[in-house]
């Protein structure tokens, strides 16, 4: 099923039919403001098997991101931040950053890596942004990959053809324009660090 969504004016009507297919334990596709993303309510842990089938990773080895729709919704899953951190987040995000922070028992095991952190994204995507709201808790998310390198950058950005290749593994696919091609920056917040492990679109200075 292919939901197409406007930045600039998310119809309410679709934006529930989302919420509806994520409360029923469903996967969906959503834009954000970098890839395109695998996503499933965080309520139901046994959606997060079914992406880590669509990404060809075995449920152990599957990292996860909680998409947050603002930093205060952040602060009611991760543990305590001292103020660097939290001006460190509150001047980049929304924005195309992931934070792996240290994750409190709010946070299933399920979604957890090995050292018990889990990456974190308020994505400024309007659409994105509209569904965590009406669904009213976070997203478990992962970029959408393809095994097709030659065609790669058009399976990443372009709905349709996303929706093409993974529409019948998935309840629907949300059209929200092209997306990006680049991933987002991830800075490692865990253990009182701050260090960029990854430069994507989102820029920063530590």
């Amino acid at each position: 099923m292919l939901i197409k969504l406007y930045q600039n004016n998310p119809n309410n009507n679709d934006i529930n039919k989302v919420v509806d297919i994520l409360q029923g334990g469903g996967v969906v596709v959503i834009p954000t403001d970098t890839l395109y993303a695998f996503v499933c309510s965080m309520q139901f842990k046994k959606s997060v098997e079914s992406i880590a089938l669509l990404k060809g990773f075995s449920l152990k080895k599957a990292k996860y991101s909680m998409l947050c729709s603002s930093l205060s919704q952040v602060s009611e899953y991760v543990r305590p931040m001292d103020r660097d951190l939290f001006q460190l987040l509150k001047q980049c995000l929304p924005g195309p950053y992931t934070f792996i922070m240290d994750a409190n028992n709010n946070v299933p095991r399920n979604y957890l890596n090995p050292n018990k952190t889990i990456g974190v994204r308020v994505p400024a995507n309007p659409i994105a942004n509209a569904i965590i709201e009406a669904l009213g808790c976070p997203l478990i998310g992962t970029s959408v990959r393809t095994l097709d390198k030659e065609r790669e950058s058009e399976y990443l950005t372009d709905p349709e053809l996303i929706n093409e290749l993974f529409g019948r593994h998935v309840d629907a696919v949300v059209d929200g324009g092209i997306g990006d091609i680049m991933p987002s920056t991830v800075v490692d917040c865990s253990g009182g660090n701050q260090e960029v492990i990854r430069y994507g679109k989102g820029e920063i200075d530590l």
